[in-house]
């Protein structure tokens, strides 16, 4: 299914390789708070090393402001690779510098290297030749690996690879074939669980998932601007007015698609209120079920309010049980589930643990997921927050495909190419 070169398809005997990697991990205080992507890039660089390689190793992290912006150095993620790989690992404190350039002329085959933050320099975003031909100077291969940075054109994405043979890493093989497969071939019925903050993030995927899917199921502060749409009030609840528009003209389509052929659009029929994004705040949950709109094609239209709805300044901040069942339903018929998106405010913290008083409804959909009720079907779970609650309750290792990039899965599942997959050298 992947119609590019990977590294088995090259000769890699002794030659020195500079491998894009994603290293984008979250710190605190310069200690790594999840390790998950680079617990994933180990199969490439281990079948680097297998070929004794010189292994030149480069990814950005975070949004540094310039190049003494400590806070956002690759330095804690190379201590971490040492540790995984259980060999050294050196660190130049530059990428295209003279001390990188030193580091890399004192590379043994069998060795590895981390290079400095790309984005420690502005040209790397900007793709600027220069920079990417000094990139290319330093290796005889480039190795795209970095699925979370392929939907970028940058000059360690796309602009190296006019200076250099470049071919996939076994993640980035993973990854588009997984996704690819899942959107165009999957086992049926296909459900689409989809959160998140903003309708205008996921327009494309939404559209796509209307078309293709059999089910799809919003949550999250998404979905609040869905209920504003049909005309839920929705108080202080994070919304995006300017795309209630878009709201109205997703649900419209797939009231259409409901028509044609079995299908089901799914809005959260209640939610978890309170006056602020605060534990210690009580809850309630607020049921607008029997308001609910037959016809989406009348939307929109003015819902009453009542005492089992939301009330001024209150915020609706996670799926209510109702909706947490009848997506949880939802999965138990399907056989592939894709998951973008928590259901609620899933980052907030317990009193007494770390599930906070908003991840109820995320938690319910993760067990239906698991098979806790019965069924277990193949799931693909991508978008940073989502991948974040999961290594949270460390259930990477129990859904079909936990993937390492959020807005690259989103652009290949909406149909996009990515440039630097595109770049790279086509199968022969």
């Amino acid at each position: 299914m992947f119609t590019k070169q990977t590294i088995r398809d090259v000769e890699l005997d002794g030659k020195t390789v500079l491998l894009r990697a994603d290293y984008n991990v979250p710190l605190d205080d310069g200690k790594i708070t999840d390790d998950f992507r680079i617990k994933q890039s180990l199969p490439t660089i281990q079948y680097l090393l297998q070929h004794d390689v010189k292994l030149i190793i480069c990814s950005h992290l975070g949004r540094p402001s310039g190049p003494d912006d400590v806070a956002n150095s690759l330095f804690p993620v190379a201590k971490r690779l040492q540790q995984l790989l259980d060999k050294p690992v050196g660190f130049a404190t530059d990428t295209v510098g003279d001390a990188a350039v030193k580091a890399v002329k004192a590379l043994k085959p069998g060795e590895v290297l981390l290079l400095e933050n790309l984005r420690f320099s502005k040209d790397e975003e900007a793709n600027d030749p220069k920079f990417a031909l000094a990139l290319a100077n330093l290796a005889d291969v480039f190795v795209q690996d970095g699925f979370g940075v392929v939907h970028r054109a940058h000059a360690s994405t796309e602009g190296v690879t006019r200076y250099l043979p470049s071919v996939a890493g076994l993640l980035l093989v993973k990854e588009v074939d997984t996704i690819t497969k899942v959107m165009e071939q999957p086992e049926r019925p296909l459900m689409a669980i989809v959160g998140g903050a903003k309708i205008a993030d996921k327009i494309e995927i939404l559209h796509r998932f209307i078309e293709i899917a059999d089910f799809v199921a919003v949550g999250g502060a998404m979905a609040n601007t869905f209920l504003a749409a049909q005309g839920t009030y929705v108080a202080d609840s994070l919304y995006d007015k300017a795309d209630i528009p878009v709201a109205r003209s997703i649900m419209r389509q797939a009231a259409i698609q409901a028509k044609k052929r079995p299908f089901i659009f799914a809005v959260p029929h209640d939610g978890v209120v309170a006056n602020a994004v605060d534990p210690t705040k009580p809850t309630r949950i607020v049921d607008w079920s029997s308001h609910a709109i037959a016809d989406i094609e009348s939307y929109p239209r003015r819902v009453p309010r009542s005492a089992s709805h939301v009330r001024a300044h209150e915020k609706i901040l996670d799926i209510g049980p109702f909706s947490g069942s009848f997506i949880a339903g939802g999965i138990q018929m399907a056989n592939t589930v894709i998951w973008n998106g928590t259901m609620g405010v899933t980052e907030t913290k317990g009193l007494q643990g770390p599930v906070g008083p908003y991840a109820h409804g995320t938690d319910i959909v993760v067990q239906a997921l698991l098979g806790e009720f019965g069924h277990k079907p193949f799931t693909v779970v991508g978008g940073g927050d989502t991948v974040g609650y999961v290594e949270s309750r460390k259930l990477v290792h129990s859904f079909g495909h936990v993937s390492t990039g959020g807005g690259a899965s989103l652009e290949l599942m909406a149909g996009r190419k990515l440039p630097g997959v595109e770049a790279l050298l086509d199968a022969k």
